[in-house]
């Protein structure tokens, strides 16, 4: 008897390891499918990388320059006679490819820095992202991409917008 119930201790632990295998083995596989659940790509590749985003910002930076709304603004008007419309569209390909995480670097001075002396008011910022909103529907970009260039922008408005002025 002695034998039989020592078997049945080793077949319980042989079982009770078998199970935990088992179950170990099924939580595993579970997570592996989480962790190879596809992941999104960064924004950057998503949008096309350098080239397809150069060719945006190039669409845009045109609107801008012949917004009715952003040309009303002295400040705006002396700043584009200074800044050469190809220096401009570089750097904000730069700064547009970085922030999606892009491989490319910005070397522009801050959002703050090259907006401060501007005062736009929120009826120009407004007016500026209603051409970016054409811009993307021109080239197509999806809208959960949309939704992402819009919360990164957004995040750069209190560095631009002049507080207190909604119109001039």
């Amino acid at each position: 008897m002695k034998t039989h119930s020592g078997m049945r201790t080793t077949h319980g632990i042989v079982l009770s390891l078998f199970l935990l295998t088992v179950l170990l083995s099924v939580r595993g596989a579970a997570q592996g499918k989480e962790m190879n659940k596809p992941v999104d790509k960064p924004l950057y590749e998503r949008l096309g990388g350098v080239y397809a985003i150069a060719t945006v910002v190039d669409d845009f930076i045109e609107r801008l320059l012949v917004n009715d709304v952003l040309n009303a603004n002295a400040a705006i008007r002396e700043a584009r006679e200074r800044v050469p419309k190809a220096g401009l569209k570089f750097q904000v390909t730069a700064l547009v490819c970085q922030v999606t995480g892009g491989p490319q670097k910005y070397a522009g001075r801050t959002m703050k820095e090259s907006h401060q002396h501007l005062n736009i008011t929120e009826k120009e910022w407004q007016a500026m992202a209603s051409d970016f909103k054409k811009t993307l529907d021109t080239f197509k970009v999806p809208e959960k991409e949309q939704q992402e260039l819009f919360t990164i922008i957004g995040s750069t408005k209190g560095d631009i917008v002049v507080t207190g002025t909604s119109s001039r």
